[in-house]
């Protein structure tokens, strides 16, 4: 037996048939955690090291690389010294996907701070370049917005002269997190795809880098890491022989977690963001609104994911405790929602809409709502716009569902009674609460052992069964309205 050390977690094993252990780290938005699983499919140990966002000016929301690296390096070496004489088969990583950095080809040092998925500083290179969405997006299966690679790459360069001189020079890489992390923990440097989709120059149907697109933000193709499979030898970690074999987005993860990869399978997913995940099968579809990604490939295969993105979710009610003075400790917006009613709506701004309508950073909009009477009232209406995006994505899914979800399921720790019980209203759809815990970190780890089988319909827990109402229809089209307007 061993000792849990920095705070982690240790569950003891007695059979002693458990010949292999995994690893598997998932980086996420404010901190990165750690995994060692056996080959029963049961977690060793645990731990995670939180890391800190800056937010400079705004729209500009960054962290340094180097601190999120050390962190993955730290958790990889408690991690292997948990496993004792039990050797580690493999290991898989899981990276938040839209954050963007340039580092150094040969050092891999970064040379900038890393571009946060919610940074839309570069928000006028996506304004300027609207009238190549349409076709952009039919290219990359991803719409036109600040968040992801194409339009940070050409403002970073834009902003400054001395980083372009050394990208013309071909001294720097620019590519998402997991790229960088891979090459700086193994020494080999890749894109894989299901990433790469969100630098929106990557092909969706030819499985390579656009020229088209890679014109249109001025990108030299050497400045961008060579493709790779989201399942491949990556080569080893650090300073030991124990490989990285696996590396894939976190909501890709977290959608493989819960049903692995069954096509048509269904899930949504509430952290700091909020998504709608669809698996799609082995042909991309391309749907307006909607981000088209690889969900899973190696070597011989490749499956799509259909997925919508809410930008604000738990970060909504983070937001909400700056703008309104509420102690995080006092927030509580379950049980503020739970025993409150609104006929007004709330639009989030201070991060853009991301699916299915892209609008750019703006002020908050109240409507029928006071912002100095109750608190709880605007917590509420800002809870209800989480659902009603996702009411709105999966409108957007129909073409390519078969037929309505029996079950919607959800996971993650904004996955919280009313929100769950509004969208069952809102959708017709009964939705089920996940108990699954760390659903991203299950998802890596069946992959990297196949022979690994667990029925995903038995971590549900609770299911909200639909109450439809005239006030919900009014709700729907009070919404509609409502973003109508900010679009124009």
């Amino acid at each position: 037996m061993w000792n849990c050390c920095n705070g982690g977690s240790f569950v003891e094993k007695t059979q002693v048939s458990y010949l292999m252990n995994y690893i598997v780290i998932d980086s996420g938005t404010s901190s990165t955690k750690a995994f060692l699983f056996n080959k029963m499919g049961d977690i060793l140990y645990s731990n995670k090291i939180k890391h800190d966002l800056s937010r400079p000016k705004k729209f500009h929301v960054e962290s340094d690389a180097s601190i999120i690296l050390a962190a993955c390096n730290t958790l990889f070496y408690e991690l292997v010294q948990a496993s004792g004489s039990i050797s580690i088969h493999s290991t898989g990583l899981a990276i938040q996907r839209s954050t963007f950095l340039f580092w150094e080809k040969d050092s891999c040092k970064p040379v900038t701070p890393a571009l946060n998925w919610q940074d839309s500083r570069a928000h006028a290179v996506a304004d300027e370049f609207s009238e190549y969405g349409e076709k952009l997006c039919n290219i990359t299966g991803t719409p036109l917005s600040a968040h992801f690679g194409g339009p940070k790459y050409l403002h970073l360069i834009r902003k400054n002269p001395e980083l372009a001189k050394r990208v013309q020079k071909g001294e720097l890489y620019f590519g998402p997190l997991s790229a960088f992390l891979s090459q700086a923990m193994t020494g080999s440097v890749g894109v894989e795809e299901s990433i790469a989709c969100r630098t929106l120059v990557y092909d969706i149907h030819d499985g390579d880098w656009s020229d088209y697109a890679l014109s249109l933000f001025n990108i030299e193709r050497e400045t961008l890491p060579p493709l790779t499979p989201v399942k491949k030898d990556f080569g080893t970690l650090f300073e030991t022989n124990i490989p990285l074999t696996l590396v894939i987005g976190d909501q890709q993860a977290a959608l493989i977690g819960q049903a692995g990869l069954m096509t048509n399978s269904i899930a949504t997913n509430f952290g700091t963001s909020g998504s709608v995940q669809f698996n799609a099968g082995q042909k991309p579809a391309v749907l307006n609104g909607l981000i088209s990604s690889v969900l899973y490939s190696n070597e011989n295969k490749k499956y799509f994911m259909v997925e919508g993105t809410i930008n604000a979710c738990n970060s909504l009610f983070y937001h909400l405790e700056n703008e309104m003075g509420i102690s995080h400790k006092e927030m509580k917006w379950d049980e503020r929602a739970a025993n409150t009613e609104t006929n007004g709506v709330f639009i989030p701004g201070f991060s853009g809409i991301a699916a299915p309508y892209w609008i750019q950073g703006f002020d908050d909009v109240y409507v029928d709502l006071d912002k100095n009477s109750d608190q709880s009232t605007i917590v509420r209406a800002g809870m209800e716009s989480i659902g009603l995006l996702v009411n709105d994505i999966l409108e957007c899914l129909a073409p390519v569902m078969k037929s309505k979800p029996g079950l919607l399921t959800a996971a993650g720790g904004g996955a919280r009674a009313p929100l769950l019980q509004f969208i069952a209203d809102l959708t017709g759809i009964p939705v089920g609460h996940s108990a699954m815990k760390d659903r991203t970190a299950y998802g890596v780890y069946r992959l990297l052992n196949p022979d690994y089988e667990s029925d995903s319909s038995k971590s549900i827990d609770l299911i909200f069964s639909p109450n439809p109402s005239e006030i919900i229809k009014e709700k729907k089209l009070k919404w509609k309205a409502a973003i109508n307007t900010i679009k124009k």
